[in-house]
């Protein structure tokens, strides 16, 4: 509690990790209904009329012109890409795996830092990026029902790199926007970069049960919209490298979630690979540079 300071802290980084960790198995119910790309369309059309509606109440002003193009390309790489590569992953992935493969994001963050941003990596970072792959392996394999690798499983990489590119980029724009107002226009970005899936949308809306789009107005409301603003108040009560620790428990949460709604208990060899890919991701943040 000294960390975080005060109970109010406290619950707004729980309410937040536990609405990101919902998010998974809410995926995996609404794609009974839904396709991967009108899920994904229709969850942010939902998050982007939330976040307008606290710009307009916040009298938030537009991102200067210059600035448009790298909003966009981040648009299209953390919620575009990353979104629809998810929810097509999720066809087959557990949502319990999908967590621990999508958390490996901060190891490929470190790799595109030293690429693009010239940071350093200790010897350790190296050990904790080598122990991530072979759990991010385990999971492949464990998802492919045996030994042969899961192609879903890929596509939850591939979500987790688009969201480290994204990571890499926002460092950037950080240095001339808040947190809250930069995440609003990414995902206003990443939205439009989502209308390719309007065509058939409406159709799916009105043939859709209700509960299934409830299920999906629910994640545009909760994990992709309130848990960025009670994110946005985290960081800024406490240093970005102590809230960052605590993504650690999205996976843990979105298993037990998944177990609870959704009845689904991750293979062994998931949940193997999972701890020793988190093992590594810890290793890689707090001894790696």
């Amino acid at each position: 509690m000294k960390i975080l300071g005060t109970p109010r802290l406290a619950l707004a980084l729980g309410l937040a990790l536990l609405l990101w960790a919902s998010g998974f198995a809410g995926i995996r119910v609404a794609l009974h209904a839904y396709s991967p790309g009108h899920l994904a369309l229709l969850r942010y059309l939902v998050a982007s009329t939330v976040l307008a509606v606290i710009a307009g109440c916040t009298h938030r002003s537009l991102p200067a012109t210059q600035d448009i193009p790298g909003i966009a390309l981040m648009g299209l790489l953390g919620f575009t890409i990353y979104n629809i590569a998810l929810n097509y992953g999720e066809l087959s992935v557990a949502a319990g795996a999908a967590s621990f493969l999508v958390n490996t994001a901060p190891v490929f963050t470190v790799l595109l830092a030293i690429s693009f941003l010239r940071e350093r990596v200790t010897a350790w970072g190296w050990v904790g990026i080598a122990i991530s792959f072979v759990g991010v392996t385990i999971i492949a394999l464990g998802e492919g029902k045996g030994f042969s690798f899961s192609p879903h499983a890929w596509l939850i990489l591939l979500a987790a790199l688009s969201t480290s590119c994204y990571t890499i980029l926002q460092k950037h724009y950080l240095k001339t926007y808040r947190p809250l107002p930069l995440t609003t226009y990414v995902i206003w970005a990443g939205t439009i970069g989502m209308s390719v899936f309007l065509p058939g949308l409406a159709q799916q809306v009105r043939v859709a049960p209700p509960q299934m789009t409830l299920v999906v107005v629910y994640m545009g409301i909760f994990p992709a919209a309130f848990a960025y603003v009670l994110w946005t108040y985290v960081l800024s009560k406490i240093p970005a490298s102590i809230a960052v620790s605590f993504l650690y428990m999205v996976p843990v949460f979105a298993t037990l979630i998944a177990w609870v709604w959704l009845k689904e208990i991750p293979s062994a060899m998931s949940l193997i690979g999972g701890a020793i890919a988190l093992m590594g991701v810890v290793l890689v943040n707090t001894r790696g540079r």
